[in-house]
């Protein structure tokens, strides 16, 4: 019997039909069971979009203890109280949620180390949880060094690299004045730190979000190290709205993030901005008569620099600069603490500008590191 045309279209239309849904279905069976096929990396920014991108999750830290990072410890809460003779012990820092102890690790160097004890809270712990997630990922020779942590309480623990000459702000506004060549040192290796940060130190970008000079400390033969961050972000995309802790301090918070909550690199580079103006002027971000901040008092000769640099450079200098030097550097605070943050320029930029500009100051200091990543 002679089947209609029609008819057979019809069918041969339906088989296939019947095909693809049988192929989708096992398909879809595939996924659910194997592990293999249910597996992807996970967004990036991009896939996220604006909105949904930001600071990457932050993992128990027991489930990274095998990274390759084998000299972090991880301390029981007794060996805390142990090094730190049950919280007796010097005291060599103090904020708003921690105290740094001094201790003596065990061991056949006995080598000193900064035991920070943060105080209890279900925020600060959050907290605790993404500096040390960020430590871990670390290895410059110009950021302090984690080499242990604590998490068996609330009151989180790191163990950090001791480093002996207190920070860049006690050094600049409470001692004898740093020579000029030794402040150009200063400034060239916090910068490649920072660009080690943004572009250097994993798959993620890293924002600090504290730039100060209080969180410079400086090494006994006064070399940098980049510390504290308990502000820091990884994952971000250009700009994106800070789930995190709040970012920056008084002087040196960045005024796009204060009116928009958007932090980026740029966030950074203002901060490094302002320290770059104190290494300058040896003035506070912050002064003690109520209202001063010198970004605002600096501004407007920082316009008129590179004729009368001897207007903002620290006259405890006693004219000891270069005065080429003190006016690239005047023009690179300047940049920085531009108000636009896409016109800011990026840290590895400052950092040639730096290399090129101060090469008589720069190879006047024997640092001992060109502050590249280990």
């Amino acid at each position: 019997m002679e089947v209609p045309l029609g008819l057979g279209i019809a069918s041969a239309a339906f088989i296939l039909s019947a095909a693809i849904v049988s192929i989708a279905y096992l398909t879809f069976l595939c996924w659910c069971t194997l592990p293999c096929c249910r597996s992807r990396p996970p967004p990036t920014d991009e896939e996220r979009g604006p909105a949904n991108s930001g600071a990457a999750n932050v993992p128990d830290p027991a489930a990274t203890a095998e990274l390759p990072k084998a000299a972090v410890r991880r301390y029981a809460w007794p060996e805390v109280e142990s090094l730190t003779g049950n919280f007796t012990a010097t005291v060599i820092g103090e904020g708003g949620f921690s105290t740094v102890y001094l201790a003596r690790l065990p061991g056949a160097d006995s080598s000193l180390a900064a035991v920070k004890v943060l105080r209890s809270g279900q925020r600060v712990h959050r907290a605790f949880l993404q500096e040390l997630d960020v430590l871990r990922h670390l290895s410059h020779p110009r950021i302090v060094r984690l080499l242990g942590f604590c998490d068996d309480r609330e009151e989180g623990v790191l163990v950090l690299e001791y480093v002996p000459n207190g920070s860049l702000h006690e050094k600049l506004h409470g001692g004898d004045a740093l020579p000029w060549a030794r402040r150009m040192w200063i400034a060239y290796e916090v910068a490649g730190a920072v660009e080690y940060l943004h572009e250097g130190c994993g798959e993620l970008p890293i924002v600090h979000g504290d730039i100060t000079a209080a969180n410079v400390l400086l090494d006994d033969r006064l070399d940098p190290k980049l510390c504290d961050f308990g502000s820091a972000q990884a994952g971000f995309s250009s700009a994106v709205r800070s789930a995190g802790p709040v970012v920056g301090s008084p002087g040196y918070a960045d005024p796009h993030y204060i009116r928009t909550g958007m932090v980026s690199k740029s966030t950074d580079v203002y901060g490094f901005g302002v320290l770059l103006l104190e290494l300058i002027t040896g003035l506070p971000a912050v002064g003690s008569e109520e209202g001063r901040v010198l970004t605002a008092e600096m501004r407007p000769r920082l316009r008129e620099a590179g004729r009368s640099e001897w207007e903002v450079v620290d006259p405890r200098m006693g004219g000891e600069y270069d005065a080429a030097e003190a006016a690239a550097m005047a023009s690179i605070a300047a940049r920085c603490i531009g108000v636009q943050p896409s016109l800011r320029p990026s840290m590895a930029a400052i950092r040639q500008i730096m290399g090129e500009k101060m090469s008589s100051s720069l190879s006047a200091v024997d640092g001992g590191s060109d502050g590249k990543a280990e």
